[in-house]
């Protein structure tokens, strides 16, 4: 196709397959001597990194703000994506090759501005571009790691919606179920270049003018940025036409709906209005990439769903064997499901190809296209099951996929360090999409002859729990199997591109992980203002071996424990400090400082209890916590802590009667426990609590708060059974019906087994024999006692 001006223009559709391999060829028919992309101006010189000898795909360029909060835009890159391509064609033959879109420092300035403008108008919200038309760029939101679209002033919905119903009324007219097979069937399949180059440049010049005058309508901000992108790239077309090269010798890659702008008839941006243009100060370095965020899409409008189907389609394209993709296609689906365990035979395959070829010819197509391929592997693997082939067409049509970058290539000072402490503790091999399990044991490894070696899980988790702090994804901390074994950790680690943009954010915080954590960690520090954060940042200081910021972090522990006065969160940063002083051995950190802290926080936790039982019952709930946490304390750090004061408040707390009943109830729990109380002892306070004279929510209450704790010393102790037993049946009816509420509540924590123990003591007690009554008691509820549980739950409490 002759153009109707003086240099190139091949539109795309990013990420583009037959884009690419049409692209090549055409390259090499032109023999150009100056490739221009669509991209960041200012990213020319990492374009020869991207294409480096041992740079694999999917890898993407992030642009980023260097002040926080960090923007970045991001434009990845897989093996069959067309620009990647003219970059690679371009190395291979010594041609000149550069990016003319916007430089990163004016989009992403721009994009500040229309965000602003979205927030102040009241009727927008950010849509999804359509995938064939305008960027192959997204902003990432650094404060909540997803990306966005950019975002436009108008009635950008009314706009998604227009775009969207235009392309599946496309789809209508062309027999297709979705957008996609259209496209596939329609631009993908042709193998002809110069009828795929005609027919992109037709349907982009067509869609338009279908579309351009709804977008200034509706979207006025996003029409107008992308004036400002056009009048830029024929600008810079123009500076290399004017250097010396030959306008027919110079071939311009860009976006489909960008085709039709980029004439040479039509004016460039001037030097003013390129001076008046704002600019932010911005960054730019490399990152690998995975086919599982490109399939993801999260606001990039040029994604795919199935990047791993769409390089076996390249491949395929490359063999001059596009013939051949439906085989391929299913015999990759078919292996997978035998390596896990479900076998079909070849004569499926078969079939499968052939029923994909059938849907094909159904809508006149040359090849079948991902969605037959899928609706025939349902069919023919899956016996028309989904759930069946699920897992095999995710791997077939996403991968596990993740790019990679040589040393050298560009990258952030934290970037690099994280490169050498992953390897330094030999946690490379984790840094995949799939999630792993890794399981660390902090105590010195004695069989070892090296510190490193010895340490080697230990240092392991001071880096993963910095990653954790500093906000990046790749390492989550799981619940240990052994609560007690305060020297095991369980962690999952799963690499994402998100996980990449997080580091590259952290530069700003410091050029290290050590140094970006401490970072982190110190700001938290300036902005506490609870004795429990205090405490908190203790312990993740302590985790992430940050003595410094530990010792600052003790000092205004020190300075808020002053004022304290929280019973709740007094007990909670005094635990925080006992679980730190009882494991930091472990992790060769000194604790000693801390103790007279903990000592000061126990005293007056201790002298609160009391007065902190005069209570609501939706108090207790918290306050019965704390109890725990300081029993906890004294029973851990006796020697260091006021034991002895601590039993005397649970005395007087048990023996109270103006205080909550069911912390009270606690309270005596744990002084049964500890055999603080005698057989005798126990049958008063038991027959005192529990006695008609008492209200029933107060009686039922505290023997909840006495249930909450050890069952078995309650299961042992026959007599408060007998006692309880008692007191249940010298209630009255309303007065049943009232304690019922806490007693159920008590019993619904109890286990199957003790609610069979209880059963089993109950019918010694009434004589009727123990497994007899085990069995009834244990029987489903007849209808009737099923009403009668209804009437209970509709029963008026009045003033409970």
């Amino acid at each position: 196709m002759k153009d109707r001006q003086p240099f190139h223009v091949f539109g795309i559709r990013h990420l583009s397959p037959a884009g690419a391999y049409h692209l090549r060829a055409f390259l090499a028919e032109q023999k150009p001597t100056a490739v221009l992309v669509e991209g960041p101006g200012d990213a020319s010189e990492y374009i020869s990194q991207l294409v480096a000898r041992n740079a694999v795909p999917p890898v993407a360029l992030l642009a980023y703000t260097d002040q926080l909060p960090v923007r970045t835009l991001l434009y990845p890159y897989a093996v069959y994506s067309p620009e990647y391509q003219a970059f690679l064609w371009s190395e291979q033959n010594g041609v000149h090759a550069e990016f003319i879109d916007l430089p990163s420092d004016i989009s992403l300035s721009l994009y500040e501005m229309r965000r602003e403008g979205i927030n102040g108008s009241s009727n927008n919200d950010p849509g999804n571009e359509d995938e064939n038309d305008k960027d192959n760029d997204s902003v990432h939101n650094a404060n909540n790691g997803e990306e966005e679209v950019l975002p436009a002033v108008g009635d950008i919905r009314s706009y998604a919606r227009t775009q969207h119903d235009l392309y599946e009324q496309i789809a209508t007219l062309a027999g297709e179920s979705d957008y996609e097979s259209y496209w596939e069937r329609y631009f993908e399949h042709e193998t002809c270049g110069e009828t795929y180059r005609e027919a992109i440049h037709h349907y982009s010049a067509q869609m338009r003018e279908m579309t351009e005058q709804h977008e200034w309508e509706l979207a006025p901000a996003e029409a107008a940025y992308n004036e400002i992108r056009e009048a830029y790239m024929r600008r810079r077309i123009k500076e290399v036409l004017d250097a010396g090269h030959d306008p027919d010798k110079v071939v311009v890659v860009t976006g489909a709906h960008h085709v039709s702008a980029l004439r040479a008839d039509l004016p460039s941006m001037s030097d003013m209005q390129l001076a008046n243009l704002p600019r932010s100060a911005t960054k730019i370095t490399l990152m690998p990439y995975s086919y599982y965020k490109l399939s993801t899409q999260s606001g990039y409008g040029a994604g795919n769903h199935a990047p791993a189907y769409y390089e076996l389609f390249w491949r395929c394209l490359q063999r001059n064997e596009l013939n051949k993709l439906s085989s391929l296609y299913l015999t990759h689906v078919v292996t997978h499901m035998r390596e896990h365990g479900t076998y079909r035979s070849t004569a499926s395959v078969i079939e499968g190809v052939r029923l994909a070829e059938a849907l094909a010819s159904l809508h006149n197509g040359r090849f079948p296209t991902w969605k037959d391929l899928r609706d025939a592997v349902v069919i023919s693997l899956g016996n028309g099951e989904l759930s069946t082939v699920a897992e095999a067409l995710a791997r077939t049509d996403i991968g596990t996929v993740i790019g990679s970058l040589p040393d050298g290539v560009s990258q952030t000072p934290v970037q690099d360090d994280l490169k050498r402490e992953l390897k330094r503790l030999k946690l490379e091999k984790y840094k995949s999409v799939v999630a792993t399990d890794l399981a660390l044991d902090l105590r010195e490894n004695h069989r070892v002859k090296s510190d490193n070696a010895a340490f080697l899980d230990l240092n392991r988790s001071v880096l993963l729990h910095r990653l954790e702090l500093m906000g990046i994804s790749f390492a989550r901390k799981q619940r240990s199997r052994q609560d007690s074994a305060t020297w095991a950790e369980q962690w999952v680690l799963q690499w994402t591109p998100e996980a990449e943009i997080q580091t590259v954010e952290s530069t700003l915080k410091g050029e290290t992980i050590e140094l970006a954590a401490a970072f982190v960690l110190h700001e938290r520090l300036l902005e506490c203002t609870s004795i429990v954060e205090a405490s908190q940042i203790i312990r993740i200081a302590c985790d992430c071996d940050l003595p410094s910021i530990m010792e600052e972090a003790r000092m205004t522990l020190q300075r808020l424990a002053v004022d304290a006065g929280n019973f709740s969160e007094i007990a909670t940063s005094a635990y925080e400090l006992s679980v730190l002083i009882q494991y930091g051995s472990i992790r060769l950190i000194e604790t000693g400082t801390l103790i007279p802290l903990l000592q000061q926080l126990f005293l007056r936790g201790a002298l609160l209890l009391v007065d902190t039982a005069l209570c609501s019952e939706e108090a207790a709930k918290n306050n019965i916590s704390a109890i725990n946490a300081l029993h906890t304390i004294a029973q851990e750090h006796f020697e260091v802590v006021d034991d002895q004061l601590w039993r005397q408040k649970l005395e007087e707390l048990s023996s109270r009667d103006d205080r909550n009943a069911r912390m009270s109830g606690y309270a005596f729990a744990i002084l049964l426990e500890r055999n603080e109380v005698s057989e005798n002892q126990c049958a008063q306070e038991v027959s005192r609590r529990l006695s008609p004279g008492i209200p029933a929510d107060l009686g039922a209450g505290w023997f909840e708060g006495l249930a909450l704790r050890n069952r078995y010393a309650l299961l042992s102790r026959i007599f408060l059974w007998k006692q309880l037993d008692e007191y249940i049946h010298s209630l009255e009816h309303e007065q049943f019906q009232r304690s019922l509420v806490f007693l159920r509540r008590a019993f619904s924590t109890f286990e199957p087994r003790e609610k069979a123990s209880i059963a089993e003591l109950m019918g010694d007690l009434w004589g009727s024999g123990a497994l007899e009554t085990g069995e009834l008691l244990q029987q489903p509820l007849s209808e009737e006692e099923k009403e009668k549980i209804d009437e209970l739950n509709d029963f008026d409490f009045g003033d409970l």
